[in-house]
């Protein structure tokens, strides 16, 4: 017990004889009972603080009516008539005495010692000023507390005990996606977010916080690996978080989904070229995409944290830390940013796939077949010398998409058989047209660009996207390289894709001749090298082709990275039409 106990105990103990017992404080003083009673029942939401404060308070009272009827009992006594020898007081108190004061010091250590469910230490909370506080001690708490007696220390950042994940992933779905925990970074300076999205998701989060030194904790917290499994669904990210507490804290941010409207325009954005859906294949996010009029990304204020610490800080340290791990979600996988805004992966990519059947449904039923000449019957049978015989038909202008094979046990692969006849479809084609088959004089990478040309589609379906992966790994190429051969292919086949991968030196004539002719067309002075004249502000291009014919191509502005576009035409200006308005190029 401590020094304070002791002079609490040592006027009353000093009193009474050793052999009276009529006024000792282990009788007149609070039981060990009274001051268990004292304490606070447990309640659910009760706090660690108000418990303890409670059972301070009770405790004083005890100890101050002790003294009161141990003061009262001695007023009472009567007082000695008959003089006695001075006290020795230099003489040893006897055994009794000393068994009192100890009885009496252990009584109120009793009365003073937190409960066990109290003993959880509170989370560490930061002020705008940085300073550090811990739970609010009650009034007066300096003068009952016992020296040397304290509570135990709370775990620090630098050292969190972690629990097991509490993260369910044989919960997910399409909508529901959990990822495990990240951990800890190597070094201080590693960056959260390496693309330009997850970029833009930190700047949101930073923009929008209120206090820095927050922000810089949070930071630390998920640099330590203290952010446990991240469980992703439609507007909201969910997590346990460890604090200073040994128990975590349950941390979500909720973002805004996306309406049907805004959806329908992201769609028909993504399908109206095949460079996008290339690129959300490949785990890539398109600025085009997130240009379109669709709110993908947060802005400042858009991210709602919540936290169950009692820190109301926007956003708590924890909240941070939850913010700046999902950052680094997003760089390695976009279409986490879109199943936060309400749509999975598996949705998107079927309504990609049916949006683009439609489409090329109606561009079929625009082209109605040609009538095929014939003679009445009656005539036929007439007696007259007959006409010579019409002409052939001419060829089609592309080989039609073959049957489908069921499948069936024990039977061919319909997918291969699918394959085998669209490419007989193809080389039969290009026979009838040619008098000649192409297929041996191509290369393998050529041949492979061929196979994938023949199927219909821009590679959305998931038979189109296995072949697309095993023929780019078998040219040791990647998908979305395959998928701008393919373009380059349907533009102008074999002569189209040269002109994408192989530039020469056009001779002097019609090279030099096509930029008078743009600039008689109101177009601004287009860049020549080799082959390609380029638009000034690096968002359009012609390519002049050894066959004579100008192939056109589109990038972003400010990016190398052209995807053939409209057809081959011997003019450059026809060539661009249908690419846009005049003020667009």
């Amino acid at each position: 017990m401590s020094g304070e106990s002791d002079a609490a105990v040592a006027p009353t103990a000093s009193v009474a004889s050793p052999g009276e017992e009529t006024a000792r404080p282990a009788e007149t003083g609070p039981s060990t009972a009274d001051v268990h009673d004292a304490e606070p029942a447990e309640h659910p939401g009760a706090r660690p603080a108000d418990a303890a404060r409670e059972a301070l308070r009770a405790a004083r009272k005890r100890r101050a009516d002790a003294v009161a009827e141990a003061e009262a009992g001695l007023a009472r006594r009567p007082r000695r008539t008959t003089p006695t020898a001075p006290r020795d007081r230099s003489r040893t108190p006897g055994p009794a005495a000393g068994v009192r004061a100890r009885d009496v010091r252990e009584l109120l250590a009793d009365a003073f010692r937190m409960p066990d469910d109290l003993l959880e230490p509170a989370e560490e909370r930061e002020d705008e000023g940085g300073d550090r506080r811990g739970v609010e001690e009650p009034q007066g708490s300096e003068d009952l507390m016992p020296q040397g007696s304290s509570l135990p220390d709370a775990p620090t950042p630098s050292s969190p005990r972690h629990p097991h994940s509490m993260a369910a992933p044989n919960r997910d779905n399409d909508l529901r996606r959990t990822f495990p925990a990240f951990p800890p970074h190597a070094s201080e300076d590693a960056r959260f977010a390496a693309t330009w999205w997850g970029n833009a998701w930190v700047t949101a989060l930073e923009e929008g916080a209120l206090d820095a030194k927050r922000l810089a904790r949070g930071r630390g917290y998920a640099e330590q690996g203290n952010v446990d499994a991240i469980t992703v669904t439609p507007g909201l990210v969910l997590a346990y978080v460890q604090g200073s507490r040994a128990r975590p804290y349950r941390v979500q941010v909720r973002l805004r989904t996306l309406g049907d409207a805004d959806w329908d325009r992201f769609l028909d954005r993504a399908a109206d070229r095949t460079g996008h859906i290339a690129a959300l294949l490949d785990r890539e996010m398109p600025e085009a995409l997130a240009e379109c009029g669709v709110p993908l990304l947060p802005g400042p204020g858009d991210l709602e944290p919540q936290c169950s610490c009692p820190d109301r800080g926007h956003p708590c340290k924890h909240a941070a830390a939850l913010c700046y791990q999902t950052a680094r979600l997003l760089d390695a996988d976009p279409f986490v940013l879109l199943l936060l805004r309400g749509r999975g992966e598996r949705e998107l990519l079927d309504a990609l796939s049916r949006l683009s059947a439609t489409r090329a449904a109606r561009a079929a039923q625009g082209q109605e077949p040609a009538p095929l000449p014939g003679v009445r019957a009656g005539e036929a049978l007439a007696p007259r010398r007959l006409p010579p015989l019409p002409a052939p038909l001419p060829v089609p202008a592309h080989p039609e998409q073959p049957p489908a094979y069921p499948a069936s046990p024990g039977g061919p692969d319909p997918f291969a058989l699918d394959q085998l006849a669209t490419d007989a479809a193809a080389r039969a084609h290009a026979l009838l047209g040619t008098g000649r088959d192409p297929v041996g004089e191509l290369t393998l990478w050529q041949d492979a660009v061929r196979l994938a040309a023949a199927r219909p589609g821009s590679g959305l379906t998931a038979g189109t996207r296995a072949l697309y992966a095993s023929l780019a790994a078998a040219t040791d190429r990647t998908p979305g390289d395959l998928a701008r051969a393919v373009a380059a292919w349907r533009q102008g086949g074999l002569e189209g894709l040269a002109v994408l991968e192989e530039p020469w030196d056009p001779p002097a004539g019609r090279f030099d001749r096509a930029r008078p002719l743009l600039l008689a067309a109101d177009l601004p002075a287009f860049r020549p090298w080799h082959n390609h004249l380029t638009h000034p502000r690096g968002h359009l291009q012609l390519r002049l082709g050894r066959d004579g014919l100008w192939y056109a191509y589109e990038s972003e502005p400010g990016h190398d990275d052209w995807w053939p576009r409209g057809t081959p035409d011997l003019d450059p200006v026809g060539a661009l039409t249908g690419l846009g308005t005049p003020a667009d190029l």
